[in-house]
């Protein structure tokens, strides 16, 4: 399989907002996509996609169809994400559709957005997952490690 990644442009949004629902982890009774994704503190992690430290990558197969995306911003203490550090630590969001996970891409891109943060001149990178997800074997394998929790998630961060 030939995967090809690319830096985030304004025609992958809507494929970015479906990677946000499919990212976010519930085991049982998921919302549907329009519900969940209308709610301010979902919205918050891609509204106005391009503000300064906004960086991020898109995976395509070979057919060049989107298939995963790997994505970080900056937020601060009035406007934060889940996994919110401080205000000088990007917070990543990845996600692949389904059927292609167990691949290799996560690692591909998270790979490319841990080496474009440190390009950036980030010292660190944050996240939040439920320890139930399996992208938990992802994030242990780079080198995260757990700094808190938030209801069932966990604040996990990686110094680059």
């Amino acid at each position: 399989m030939t995967i090809r990644i690319e830096f985030i442009q304004n025609k992958d949004m809507p494929f970015l907002w479906d990677m946000l629902y499919e990212m976010i982890y519930m085991p049982k009774d998921k919302p549907l996509k329009e519900e969940l994704l209308s709610r301010p503190e979902i919205r918050n992690l891609l509204d106005g996609w391009g503000r300064q430290g906004d960086k991020g990558f898109v995976a395509f197969n070979e057919l060049n169809q989107p298939v995963g995306a790997a994505w970080y911003r900056l937020f601060d203490e009035q406007n934060k994400g889940y996994g919110f550090i401080d205000h000088k630590i990007p917070e990543l969001d990845i996600a692949l559709l389904q059927h292609y996970t167990g691949l290799g891409i996560g690692t591909m891109l998270l790979e490319k957005l841990l080496d474009q943060a440190s390009t950036d001149g980030y010292n660190a990178i944050s996240l939040s997952v439920d320890p139930e997800n399996k992208a938990m074997n992802l994030y242990k394998k780079f080198g995260f490690v757990k700094v808190g929790e938030s209801g069932t998630s966990w604040t996990m961060k990686l110094d680059l």
